[in-house]
């Protein structure tokens, strides 16, 4: 296999990776947040994580797989209750700075060493265990199979099972989020992020949309922060305040106020990062970079595609500049 199949192959083996399906499918949440209500959330993370250990700690205590992601699910709407009754009336940047630091506290908080024996500190939880229910739910039979190049077990740890439930879920989310916004819901969520004030002339309270989006997008980050410990590991730097710019790049790369931008963004998040690390380490000698030094070259041409992006393009690719942009 020459340098440029095995880079296709790796690329579709990352735009399929259930790690990339989370990230949609926490940006799905996000866009409600943001792209749809106005709401400036740099705390997304904060919702994976407490869905994610939310489900986990529930599995390892002997609750059922259903009855542990309603309970991930009434953790992440607890969260988004909490954080939002005093807040969603600030205005936009200081509401960045109460989400960011609101995550941060959990996180702080998973770390902490004098309840490890519930979210296992710094190094998180590590079982089989908050799995095996999952995959006793698989229909696939035993064994491994190929499409399009790509070999996994049916079920098991990397295998076909989870991506088809992590799409699945990326695809229904998707569903939700194309109802709601064409609802009359959804339309006074538009209302409220273009001019609260005629919102609220219109009898509508706005404070209480603001908080119903915040719990459903909230709920979504929640379901990926779920997707993200099925490998059979939740660590609490794995959502944290870098989990969050990534949501943000990758919202704005595919377009906030979009429903198929969350998609869009992520795929192109994780495989252009993909590319330029892999180009790199194959075409430049270790002597001038090496691999570590790829994926910070990687970090950065993103970073610097994401400033073009905001400054010639800012509603994203599929985005609409008349529905949203940064300086309306």
């Amino acid at each position: 296999m020459d340098f440029w199949t095995g880079l296709l192959q790796a690329m579709l083996q990352t735009a399929l990776s259930p790690v990339t399906a989370a990230f949609v499918i926490a940006a799905i949440g996000l866009n409600i947040h943001f792209g749809f209500t106005g709401l400036m959330n740099i705390g997304q993370a904060g919702f994976m994580l407490v869905g994610g250990y939310g489900f986990v700690i529930s599995v390892m205590n002997g609750v059922g797989l259903f009855p542990a992601l309603l309970i991930s699910m009434a953790a992440s709407a607890a969260f988004a209750l909490l954080l939002g009754i005093p807040t969603v009336k600030l205005r936009g940047d200081y509401l960045a700075i109460v989400t960011i630091g609101a995550a941060e506290i959990l996180r702080m908080t998973a770390r902490l060493a004098n309840i490890s024996h519930i979210t296992g500190g710094p190094s998180g939880i590590q079982s089989t265990r908050f799995r095996e229910q999952f995959n006793a739910l698989s229909p696939l039979p035993e064994g491994r199979t190929t499409v399009l190049g790509l070999d996994y077990f049916n079920t098991g740890v990397d295998d076909w099972w989870s991506r088809i439930v992590a799409w699945a879920l990326v695809a229904l989310f998707l569903l939700i989020t194309w109802l709601l916004i064409r609802s009359p819901w959804g339309r006074v969520l538009k209302g409220i992020r273009e001019d609260e004030d005629a919102v609220r002339s219109l009898g509508k309270s706005p404070f209480s949309y603001k908080l119903q989006a915040l719990i459903i997008g909230g709920v979504m980050g929640g379901f990926g922060g779920i997707i993200m410990s099925l490998p059979a590991t939740i660590n609490p730097d794995g959502m944290s305040r870098a989990t969050t710019f990534n949501l943000w790049m990758i919202l704005l790369l595919g377009g906030a106020a979009t429903i198929l931008g969350p998609l869009l963004g992520a795929i192109l998040f994780f495989v252009v990062r993909l590319v330029i690390t892999s180009v790199a380490s194959e075409f430049v000698p270790a002597s001038i970079l090496n691999a570590q030094q790829a994926e910070i070259l990687a970090w950065i041409l993103i970073g610097f595609m994401l400033m073009l992006l905001v400054i010639f393009r800012p509603q994203g690719i599929l985005g609409n500049k008349k529905e949203l942009a940064f300086n309306d």
